[in-house]
């Protein structure tokens, strides 16, 4: 029988949640690296078997974690078999924490500044991985995401990173800007029909496309306006917080702005609105049923200060129709004094028939529905604050 594999990252740890196909009962382990705040974690598709994490402190910086047993033991890549991962003081030694911006010429425009929130230029400095995507058919090969805003690629299971250039160089990056929460880099897609081509979102600089596997890359926000930038319909400057694509339709992307649900079906080159009767537009999550290209998930928000469901009802908001008609799915959700957050990469869908999607929430619950969104369960309660959701259905 088929399982299911549920990752989920939190402000104090990793917990992996585990079902067989029918999805009604779960085994809970962890917490992985207690303490710690887990930004992301996500498997391989070419190896199962295979996770990696993003582990971060405040205190001790940033260590990139990897599982080969499906999460069981984890070992830091970049630190050689038989040393020990901590300091005589016990201090992480941090050795998979290689992140170094590439300022070659060969590779990229030397860049030595981005904007600051005040529009003064700023230092790029590394914070942390927000975001680590597998390669599709190589599980030694991983893309990492990164604040302040860059991707890196490993080709060594995470031995080594190294930065694709080209992104920051192409022009535009001195103008870049943080959001609220920093200026990171969130959302990493592959075109599963083109491996070359890589879809990329960044808050707030907007959404980015490569067709060379990194070399060159292209802002994609034509159709975007946001109000609350100098120039509404500016090349660069969106806060985008998340985008989806289904792979049978890698032209077709869905993306949660900072306010706005869009869509492209032309792979970024244009977008248009598809809020159509959401109660609001505003939100951190979307995704796409692992079978229905046109069938689409977000969980609505109050407004860019308050963050938490409109008049404290927790409801994923589902259309069947590609966008602009909207059905709340509320079943098994709390639709009274409910006032958490669901953050970009804290929903997942799973690839069973029928299709499962999961989300987890700032107040630690993670809900999982069996049935394409119709109805949910809490899968548990009471972690930490949830951060991110990665689903994974295991032969």
């Amino acid at each position: 029988m088929s399982q299911v594999r549920v990752l989920a990252g939190t402000r104090k740890g990793a917990f992996i949640l585990t079902s067989d196909g029918k999805r009604q009962s779960w085994d809970i382990s962890g917490p992985h690296f207690g303490g710690w705040e887990l930004y992301h974690l996500k498997g391989s598709p070419a190896d199962p078997n295979r996770i990696y994490a993003s582990q971060s402190s405040g205190w001790f910086g940033q260590i990139i974690q990897r599982s080969d047993d499906g999460g069981k033991t984890w070992h830091q890549p970049g630190t050689p078999p038989g040393e020990p991962t901590t300091t005589p003081e016990g201090m992480p030694k941090a050795e998979s924490n290689k992140f170094v911006y590439d300022t070659s010429p060969e590779t990229g425009k030397p860049l030595t500044t981005h904007q600051w929130y005040d529009g003064t230029p700023h230092p790029w400095e590394f914070k942390r991985v927000w975001h680590v995507e597998p390669s599709l058919d190589d599980p030694d090969a991983v893309y990492a995401g990164v604040e302040d805003a860059a991707l890196f690629r490993s080709t060594d299971g995470g031995k080594n990173w190294h930065e694709l250039a080209g992104l920051r160089g192409h022009g535009t990056g001195p103008a870049w800007q943080p959001g609220a929460g920093g200026m990171c880099l969130h959302t990493i897609i592959i075109d599963p029909s083109n491996p070359k081509r890589i879809v990329i979102a960044i808050s707030a600089a907007g959404a980015f496309r490569t067709d060379d596997g990194g070399k060159t890359w292209k802002p994609i926000n034509r159709g975007l306006r946001s109000l609350y930038i100098p120039n509404p319909t500016a090349e660069v400057g969106h806060c985008v917080h998340h985008v989806a694509m289904h792979g049978a339709r890698p032209n077709v992307l869905f993306m949660q702005k900072h306010w706005d649900v869009m869509r492209s079906d032309d792979a970024g080159e244009s977008w248009r609105e598809v809020s159509g009767n959401l109660p609001t537009d505003f939100g951190f999550v979307i995704d796409v049923h692992a079978h229905e290209p046109e069938t689409i998930f977000v969980v609505p928000i109050k407004s860019d200060s308050e963050h938490f469901p409109l008049d404290g009802q927790l409801r994923v908001f589902r259309s069947k129709s590609g966008g602009n008609e909207w059905e709340p799915m509320t079943k098994g959700l709390p639709q009274r004094d409910c006032y958490v957050n669901v953050l970009r990469d804290a929903m997942s869908v799973d690839t069973l028939d029928p299709c499962g999607v999961y989300f987890g929430t700032s107040g630690g619950q993670v809900y999982g529905s069996a049935d394409g969104g119709a109805s949910w369960t809490p899968i548990v309660r009471d972690l930490p604050a949830v951060v991110s959701v990665e689903a994974q259905a295991l032969a």
